[in-house]
């Protein structure tokens, strides 16, 4: 058997050792093609990079001249073009960039084709913004690590430039010129060559598509041309096809009853990621598109209207699918609704007002007006499904940003209608999403990179007069609104070089939802030194002391207190943030030096000073409970995944830290409860607290003290030991029972005072837990603390007992503090075992009670 063995592997070894040679050749080659791209930095590729190569994400597949039919399509802008960087020599010392015009008002009509340039507004106050995100570019050596193992884009054409603001680092973004935006307000003038130009006061807004329609879809094309016919999508095969017949909205019947057209929706090819950032399959099945959609796009050669973006008319109608009137229904909604099962809503999108005052659903309707203003807190989820991205630790974290929503009359139906944009706080990213304001089509409609169709999003709305109407102090305007954009626009000019480093990466301390915040921490900082270093505004202030203005800047001042307490909420302002927000309120023209997180543990610890702000879900919902409190109307917009059906994606709802370990068979996140409990509750004292602290003493002394005398159970009978004794014991009482008592039945047991629920649920959890607070002491008696028997059984002793739990419950409720409830306890409990007979009836042998006990 044995030789015959040998004999069979001899006769094969021929072919065998070809086989293996064969194989070890191409695993070798293998070998060094991967050593090779990890060298040179390419061994991923990103999205960006691979969805361009689609002719129709390219520019040059839609001509400049267009042919469409002004009564069905229209400009979304007065100025719309594509931003083209200047070369290295051309610059100057100005921040500027080329414009090649797409579309322009009547009067200039004459520069569509052309490239112009497109340049700031020399006012004071632009060129002190625009001073404020100037910057030398250098790239930082941990741009070339980085490249080995991510995918993201940097501005590499920006590298070596000195001088970039904030135009070129928006145009010198991307690889490529194709960076499309548009003007609202912008002044045609010329240079001194006798050239045109146009100049602007506040960055461009980054767009999508030269016109847009609205249309009912009414399906695919049957027997569309194979060039139409994708060769690969989500889903099964055959692909459908890119062709869509459409109606157009009629103005005249308020109908989609108009004139029928054929358009392309295209389908993205899929990215790195395995996943199809949008597509076209079942689009008209879609629920979200029930009141028509929104296209923007523009012709191809051929004259075909392509779709670049797409959006849902109803998302923005002033329609909510639900109102809910009063706080403590907002305060659910926030808590628990918002974003319940959101894998099963899939597809769909909900929209829900709040309004904590109305007496009717349509009173809270009708106060919103055209020309009204509000803020918008945008969070995205995350993504699950075959093609999903799990979560890390439990937590979904998602992506923060701030934005404008403006109620306007819609050019079609001419109804009123959310119009909706982002200041983006970016950091690089494989997508080619780009810091500044987005419009809601470019960052969330568009079908190469936007989110609609990949991630459930809910945008809060949050309209509060407060903060979103100016104030004039005498001729003299304050906005905090405005101040907020203009934070909100440095920093995003800071992002899209890194500060001049070239990179902006996301850290525990430096993120999206963080600086964003940073940049709200900054606008407070920046209203309370106007307003405190103006001697008008304070004249005016002295001599008006009624006027509704200064009223309403009084509850502006509570908001900032209270907003300020969570963005800062152990009472420890980060230095980077106090630091910047210095160098922001000045009002000269100058490029301040920006302070940063520092690294590793430092960023950590860092990070842990602002927490409330660490992770995207916390930051919205905390922030709406504030909001809503201080009476803001609030407007939830949520999507999950909409448009065309992507079978192989869910949408995952983000969560708070922890947030996906629940308790098995309920939604309920104990780890989350828990950690945001025990964090809320540890703060430096302040003087308010420290007041509180000494009421609430005074009250039990008021109280305690007759009782306790009259029962016989306090008796004036000091301890008698020696000093050391009396500080050995005050240091365990401080720690034992008043620390991990206070910690277990109020922080532990009790909601964190202004979280989001009403104040009689608060009561409900707070008799619950001062029940189990008196209850537990005849218990640890019996079972743990044997010394505690019979004392602990005194009704005289329980009596008091619930008294102190009550005052430290008030105090809790007041201050939020676990050392101001933890000073109260222990002083009550020093008290008595030192001075009030406390000692001799839980320990009648007191001279061995440190040993022994201690």
């Amino acid at each position: 058997m044995a030789r015959s063995q040998r004999t069979d592997n001899s006769a094969l070894s021929p072919i065998g050792n070809r086989i293996i040679r064969w194989v070890l050749l191409l695993m070798g080659a293998i070998a060094a093609t991967l050593l090779f791209h990890i060298a040179s930095g390419t061994t991923i590729e990103s999205n960006y990079a691979i969805t361009s190569r689609a002719p129709f994400n390219q520019p040059g597949f839609y001509p400049v001249q267009q042919t469409l039919p002004p009564d069905l399509y229209r400009p979304v802008a007065p100025w719309t073009g594509r931003l083209i960087l200047p070369d290295a020599q051309q610059q100057g010392e100005t921040d500027w960039v080329w414009m090649e015009v797409t579309h322009a008002p009547p009067n200039a009509t004459h520069l569509i084709g052309k490239q112009i340039r497109l340049e700031w507004s020399q006012k004071p106050s632009v060129q002190r913004d625009v001073a404020a995100g100037t910057r030398d570019v250098k790239f930082s050596p941990l741009v070339a690590e980085l490249r080995r193992t991510k995918a993201d884009i940097y501005a590499d054409r920006l590298n070596g430039r000195s001088r970039v603001g904030a135009l070129q680092a928006i145009a010198g973004a991307r690889p490529k010129d194709d960076v499309t935006v548009s003007l609202t307000a912008a002044t045609l003038s010329q240079t001194p060559e006798g050239q045109p130009a146009l100049q602007i006061e506040r960055e461009p807004l980054l767009n999508t598509g030269r016109y847009v329609t609205l249309v009912k879809i009414l399906g695919t094309v049957p027997n569309s041309p194979t060039q139409f016919i994708p060769k690969a999508c989500p889903g099964e095969r055959p692909c459908p096809s890119e062709l869509f017949r459409v109606q157009h909205y009629n103005p005249a019947t308020k109908q989609f009853d108009g004139v029928q057209s054929t358009v392309r929706i295209p389908q993205q090819p899929i990215d790195g990621n395995g996943v199809y950032a949008s597509t076209p399959r079942e689009l008209e099945k879609s629920p979200a598109g029930a009141a028509g959609w929104y296209l923007y796009g523009a012709q191809d050669q051929a004259g075909l209207f392509t779709v670049q973006s797409i959006k849902p008319r109803s998302l923005f109608q002033l329609n909510p699918q639900q109102v809910l009137l009063g706080t403590g229904k907002g305060l659910d909604y926030i808590n628990y609704q918002n974003w319940r099962n959101t894998e099963q809503r899939k597809g769909t999108i909900q929209t829900v007002l709040v309004n904590p005052k109305a007496k009717t659903s349509a009173d809270a309707i009708a106060q919103w007006q055209a020309g009204d203003r509000a803020l918008v807190m945008h969070l995205f989820g995350g993504r699950g499904g075959t093609s999903g991205e799990g979560s890390v630790g439990g937590t979904v974290t998602g992506h923060f940003a701030y934005g404008v929503a403006e109620v306007i009359r819609d050019p079609f139906t001419n109804e009123l209608q959310l119009d909706v944009r982002y200041q983006q706080v970016y950091a690089n990213n494989i997508e080619g999403v780009i810091s500044g304001e987005n419009s809601w089509t470019n960052y969330m409609g568009n079908l190469q990179r936007g989110w609609l169709g990949t991630r459930p999003v809910t945008d809060v709305i949050v309209k509060l007069d407060t903060i979103a109407q100016d104030y004039d102090f005498g001729g003299i305007t304050i906005s905090p609104f405005s101040e907020l954009m203009r934070q909100l626009r440095i920093i995003g000019d800071r992002y899209r070089t890194g500060d001049g480093t070239g990179i902006a990466n996301v850290t525990a301390a430096t993120s999206c939802v963080q600086d964003s915040n940073q940049a709200l921490f900054a606008t407070i900082q920046a209203i309370r030194k106007q307003v405190e270093s103006s001697p008008e505004i304070q004249r005016w202030w002295s001599s008006h002391p009624e006027d509704p203005t200064i009223q309403r800047f009084e509850q502006l001042i509570t908001l900032g207190n209270d907003l300020q307490r969570d963005l800062a909420p152990f009472g420890l302002v980060r230095q980077d943030w106090k630091t910047n927000a210095a160098a922001l309120s000045g009002t000269e023209i100058q490029s301040p030096d920006f302070v940063r997180a520092g690294s590793g543990t430092a960023n950590i610890l860092t990070a842990l000073t602002s927490w409330r702000t660490i992770l995207p879900r916390q930051a919205q919902d905390e922030l709406s409970i504030q909001f809503l409190r201080h009476g803001a109307k609030l407007w939830f917009l949520q999507t999950n995944q909409v448009g065309g059906n992507n079978p192989n994606i869910l949408p995952i709802a983000p969560t708070q830290v922890f947030g996906r370990w629940t308790l098995p068979g309920t939604n309920v996140a104990i780890a989350t409860i828990l950690f945001t409990r025990i964090l809320g509750a540890i703060s430096l004292p302040t003087l308010l607290h420290l007041g509180v602290a000494l009421g609430m003493l005074l009250l039990y002394a008021a109280i305690a003290l007759p009782i306790g005398f009259s029962q016989g159970f306090l008796q004036f009978k000091p301890w008698q030991a020696s000093k050391q004794d009396y500080l050995l014991l005050a240091g365990r009482l401080f720690f034992m029972p008043a620390l991990l008592e206070e910690f277990i039945f109020r922080v532990v047991l009790l909601p964190y005072p202004r979280a989001g629920i009403t104040g009689q649920m608060w009561m409900i959890w707070a008799v619950f837990s001062l029940i189990l607070f008196i209850v537990y002491h005849p218990l640890n008696a019996k079972i743990f603390y044997k010394p505690g028997n019979p004392t602990f059984f005194n009704p005289a002793f329980l009596t008091l007992t619930g008294l102190l739990g009550l005052i430290c419950t008030i105090a809790y409720f007041l201050t939020g503090s676990l050392f101001v409830i933890t000073l109260i306890h222990w002083v009550v409990t020093t008290a008595w075992i030192s001075l009030l007979g406390g000692m001799e009836k839980l320990h009648p042998h007191a001279q061995n009670f440190i040993a022994n006990d201690g």
